[in-house]
């Protein structure tokens, strides 16, 4: 298809009435886009709730383990100088 005949065509499609949508349409539309809404808010809250209890077990964790603290050695050291 050449370019003057593409133009033509969407000329031809530009100057036509647009189509009839149906009175239902609406309606449907803004009952999925709310329940996409409520889900998605859903999802959020989920989500943040997921991070922060995550965060509250790596605190306690963190706090009962001491893993900063370096393990006490497990034989004694040589006594030299005495």
């Amino acid at each position: 298809m050449t370019r003057m005949r593409r133009e033509a065509t969407v000329r031809r499609m530009l100057e036509q009435s647009p189509p009839r949508v149906p009175p239902e349409l609406h309606a449907e539309a803004a009952r999925r886009g709310a329940r996409l809404l409520r889900r998605r808010t859903l999802a959020r809250r989920v989500m943040w709730l997921l991070l922060l209890a995550g965060a509250v077990a790596f605190v306690v964790w963190a706090l009962t383990a001491r893993p900063w603290v370096e393990p006490p050695s497990g034989t004694t050291p040589p006594l030299t100088g005495w």
